[in-house]
């Protein structure tokens, strides 16, 4: 029996220290491969382009180029970018909004045990699933912005595919939405793509840092959707 390829992994950290001791906690799983380092943002985008990695972990504090715009820019520049998860000393930090907005997966604390790295890891770079999305809730609501009225995109949603958003602020992969909704995971996969168009955003992510951020879900208007 075929063994799947191992999970390509990036580590990009201006400490040494913690490079090599996320290398070895991840080297030292048989289905994980480092495959690079970088210390600078800047390095981080030119490593990422030339080994094509599975999942990166992206510190956010980083020189030349920090973190978010090294995300930003593999995310953008890539037709199949990596899953990034965000390496960060505190989880209130605006740094990680930040690169949850520009289109991390999640983000995970540097305290975090050896375990919960390497299924952060696993998770991010074995399905669709946002990373640690409760989290992700709070750091949202706590940048809400205030709207007049609720954005265009509220009332063009049809309830379907609200429901499909609401269950992806869960965390929830494809293939569990469909098992909840008992639809098949082409049509949640096309719900999907429905939501990341209407909303204008390219990832999950992103689709829902901005339903948070218009509040369609925390009261704003999740009761609104067309259809």
């Amino acid at each position: 029996m075929n063994r799947p390829a191992p999970i390509r992994v990036v580590v990009a950290d201006d400490e040494r220290m913690v490079r090599t001791a996320l290398r070895a906690i991840l080297s030292a799983e048989p289905d994980l491969d480092v495959v690079g380092e970088a210390a600078t943002g800047a390095e981080a985008v030119s490593v990422v382009r030339e080994l094509r990695p599975d999942v990166v972990l992206m510190d956010v504090r980083m020189p030349e180029t920090d973190g978010i715009r090294a995300t930003e820019q593999i995310l953008a520049t890539l037709d199949d970018p990596p899953r990034i998860i965000v390496v960060t000393t505190f989880e209130n930090d605006s740094y990680v909004y930040d690169a949850l907005r520009a289109g991390a997966a999640g983000f995970l604390l540097k305290r975090a045990d050896a375990d919960a790295l390497v299924q952060a890891v696993r998770l991010v770079a074995r399905s669709d699933s946002l990373l640690f999305p409760a989290a992700v809730r709070t750091l949202a609501t706590e940048h809400v912005r205030a709207h007049p009225a609720p954005p265009a995109w509220v009332a063009k949603l049809t309830g379907r595919e609200g429901e499909v958003l609401r269950h992806m602020a869960r965390g929830l992969t494809n293939a569990e939405i469909a098992r909840l909704m008992e639809v098949g995971p082409a049509t949640v996969k096309s719900h999907v793509a429905a939501v990341l168009a209407k909303t204008g955003t390219r990832d999950r992510t992103q689709a829902v840092i901005a339903a948070y951020e218009a509040g369609y879900l925390n009261g704003g208007g999740e009761n609104r959707p067309a259809g």
